[in-house]
């Protein structure tokens, strides 16, 4: 009778790199939204730039830099142009950058990769210019802290809570260690999150408190749906970790995935509560 294999235990040491690299990061962050401007410019220049070289490491492994070079260019270009106060404008380049990307690609004879690059201007551009747009809108500084706490807390609530009560796996096929208790723990995280940020840090500008609830609910549902959303990417390309910038996380894409995804979320949800159409 062959034995059953052992149960896989916890690694706590893994955790311990983790929180560490969380604990020296964050306060980064955290700093860039709270001064905005030209740090938060910075903050999100370098970002794009790291987050091309991994994408470039992983569809085009020939020619990495080059790539990552065209895709910057673009994405740069449109962050730049957002940051001036025309982010429909940014959108536009974004768009542009990822079929001259595509083009760029084809003329070089790499019939095979056009879409993986012109993907990657849309995948991190499009966050990229939500992000610039939501700090520099009114209010920007408390809409921006905001989505940090809810993917912050999902991430979080979503580990600890799977963690501890298990469960059935919730897409075994392409992320293995996720469960179902896990998303419903990151859900609420990310609404308490978002309540407590509305709580504290908006006025009678703000959204209530109800609203910041459900606002928190769906950036945390597209936080995890961009996590699951990489799990993907990285089992088409053939890869663990997008790279290994981030002792115990990985790439800068594993620990930005679901951040990418709640931006362009908040942003829209920032866009209609401008308009008045939400309170």
């Amino acid at each position: 009778m062959a034995s059953s294999q052992p149960a896989k235990r916890f690694d706590w040491n893994n955790l311990r790199i983790r929180v560490l690299s969380g604990v020296i990061l964050a306060p980064m962050a955290l700093a860039a939204v709270w001064f905005g401007d030209r740090y938060f410019l910075v903050l999100m220049a370098v970002g794009v730039a790291l987050l091309t070289l991994e994408w470039g490491a992983m569809c085009d492994s020939e020619t990495p830099i080059r790539a990552a070079l065209v895709m910057a260019i673009a994405i740069l270009a449109s962050i730049f142009v957002a940051y001036r106060g025309h982010p429909w404008i940014g959108w536009l380049v974004v768009a542009l950058g990822a079929a001259a990307g595509a083009v760029f690609t084809l003329l070089r004879g790499r019939i095979d990769r056009p879409a993986d690059i012109a993907f990657g201007v849309l995948y991190v551009g499009a966050p990229a210019v939500a992000l610039i747009w939501l700090r520099g809108a009114p209010g920007g500084r408390e809409w921006t802290l905001l989505l940090l706490a809810v993917v912050w807390a999902a991430d979080i609530c979503a580990f600890l809570v799977g963690s501890a009560l298990k469960g059935p796996k919730l897409w075994p096929r392409f992320s293995p260690n996720k469960t179902w208790t896990g998303l419903f723990g990151g859900l609420l995280g990310g609404a308490g999150a978002a309540v407590a940020v509305a709580a504290v840090q908006f006025g009678s500008d703000g959204p209530s408190l109800s609203s910041a609830g459900w606002i928190g609910l769906l950036a945390a549902l597209a936080a995890m749906a961009g996590d699951l959303w990489e799990s993907m990417l990285k089992r088409r390309f053939g890869v663990k970790d997008s790279g290994d910038l981030i002792p115990g996380h990985g790439g800068l894409l594993d620990r930005v995935d679901g951040l990418m995804f709640a931006a362009v979320l908040v942003a829209g949800v920032r866009l209609l509560f401008f308009r008045g159409l939400i309170a």
